[in-house]
């Protein structure tokens, strides 16, 4: 996600909520402010693209993926690249429905930086796989 610069705003929050977000910040080792700038962009994210969801990706990112799949979206909107555009190929590649094809090509049109970076953030982590692959057959040749 790129980071904008921040803006200083004053909410008040339910006495429940507070103790969760700091409980949760605690577990997770990064503090209140942190924590609910991301649970609010992603709550609002969800709110334009309920067939979105975010999880924890390679190397600590949180990426977008398909809601009910474990597709990131970079890689719907790969696949459908590849596929000329065509929604209908996309979702029988991966035996989807056409709306969750779309909704993947949706959110990608809202977050275009964002899935692009996790695309390259894979790509990263999949050649530095490989290159150890490679590293560990010369060794064991």
């Amino acid at each position: 996600m790129e980071q904008d610069r921040s803006v200083q705003r004053s909410f008040r929050l339910a006495r429940t909520t507070a103790d969760l977000l700091d409980l949760e910040a605690e577990s997770a080792g990064t503090s209140r402010n942190a924590l609910a700038d991301r649970l609010l962009g992603e709550a609002l994210r969800l709110e334009h693209h309920p067939l979105i969801r975010f999880v924890q990706g390679a190397a600590g990112r949180r990426q977008a993926v398909v809601a009910g799949t474990r597709l990131y979206v970079h890689q719907v909107v790969a696949t459908a690249r590849a596929q000329r555009g065509s929604v209908e190929e996309t979702a029988t590649y991966f035996d989807l429905s056409t709306a969750l094809v779309r909704a993947a090509l949706d959110y990608y049109a809202d977050f275009e930086s964002e899935v692009d970076a996790d695309r390259e953030a894979a790509e990263r982590t999949a050649d530095a796989e490989r290159r150890r692959w490679e590293r560990r057959q010369h060794a064991l040749a």
